[in-house]
């Protein structure tokens, strides 16, 4: 039986939008590693979405969003305030329905996403993420020009896009005990728990933040939402103050638990999945696997692992992964 609450986004619009991403994006791989399955003691499916167009799964709301835009809006173009990779996306997503797309990048950013941003044709607008409100600088931006702002995860076109990874890994991977997703302003958690929770809704859904940034960890425990100050974390995509206003009702409705994991928990998970796997994810990509590896989930006897993205230049993956092993290779 489905589960049914006033939010904003449903299992018809996440089956709507896997139709819109039909042959656009696609179908990430899911990995199964005997390694993994032994270490953790349970059947693990890895849903791959480093491996989605852009690098992530932003793609996926991106894409959404933009594909439905007509009139004015698709003529004047979209803005959007990201750390990274929702900016490659949507800049891809705008190119590829011909749209101008203009993105506020906070200066920190990893230089390898603002340049995959401006590769795609998208303007690039600098701001300090500790000091500025992005909220406000995205709808400045959005009146001074005239943009449809496509926000990263408060949108229900972009939460909708964001589930299909989930969507697929259910219809892929088959059915799950529990399902771990990695949570920051909250889009690909709420899009992703609509989908389980409507075809599979004993499925446990966990999310997973860093340490330095546990505003939905604090949120749900408190069932409201929380603003923390945003701290210093490798996982750049998760540094948020506080859940979405659209996502936040999807969180605490149809999410079970968040955890947090420590930086040096994301560097460890980010080393397994190389040295065993062979695969390369970024720190927020791994912060869901880094809370199994860590014993800070009962597994379950079935897990799934959404991967979320895998944009990290090699420089900065070398010095994470040399400074976790010291050099070694794994025991």
């Amino acid at each position: 039986m489905a589960i049914s609450i006033s939010v904003a986004v449903r299992l018809a619009d996440v089956e709507r939008a896997a139709t819109r991403l039909a042959g656009v994006a696609h179908r990430t791989p899911v990995i199964r590693s005997r390694t993994l399955d032994e270490r953790v003691g349970a059947e693990v499916t890895l849903k791959a979405e480093g491996l989605q167009r852009s690098g992530s799964f932003k793609f996926r709301g991106a894409y959404n969003a933009v594909s439905t835009l007509t009139g004015a809006a698709a003529i004047d173009g979209v803005c959007a305030a990201s750390s990274g990779n929702h900016a490659q996306a949507l800049a891809l997503a705008a190119r590829l329905c011909r749209v101008r797309a203009a993105i506020l990048m906070p200066h920190d950013a990893p230089a390898s996403k603002r340049a995959a941003t401006e590769a795609h044709g998208a303007e690039v607008i600098a701001f300090d993420r500790y000091v500025d409100d992005r909220e406000q600088l995205q709808a400045q931006l959005a009146a001074e020009r005239g943009l449809q702002v496509v926000h990263p995860y408060d949108e229900p076109l972009v939460m909708a896009g964001a589930g299909t990874a989930a969507l697929e890994l259910l219809e892929d991977g088959g059915e799950l005990d529990v399902l771990l997703v990695p949570v920051g302003g909250g889009g690909l958690i709420a899009g992703c728990a609509t989908a389980v929770k409507a075809l599979a809704p004993v499925t446990r859904v966990v999310g997973v933040e860093p340490q330095a940034s546990d505003d939905v960890a604090r949120s749900k425990a408190a069932g409201r939402r929380q603003r923390v100050a945003v701290a210093a974390t490798i996982a750049d995509g998760q540094q948020l103050p506080t859940p979405g206003q659209r996502t936040w009702p999807v969180i605490d409705a149809l999410v079970d638990d968040v955890v947090t994991v420590s930086d040096e928990q994301i560097v460890a998970a980010m080393v397994f999945l190389f040295e065993r796997l062979k695969v390369v994810v970024e720190p927020s990509g791994a912060s869901a696997l880094a809370a199994l590896l860590a014993g800070a989930v009962p597994p379950g006897r079935r897990v799934g692992v959404v991967l979320s993205g895998a944009n990290i230049d090699v420089a900065r993956f070398a010095a994470l992964v040399t400074g976790a092993r010291g050099g070694r290779s794994p025991g």
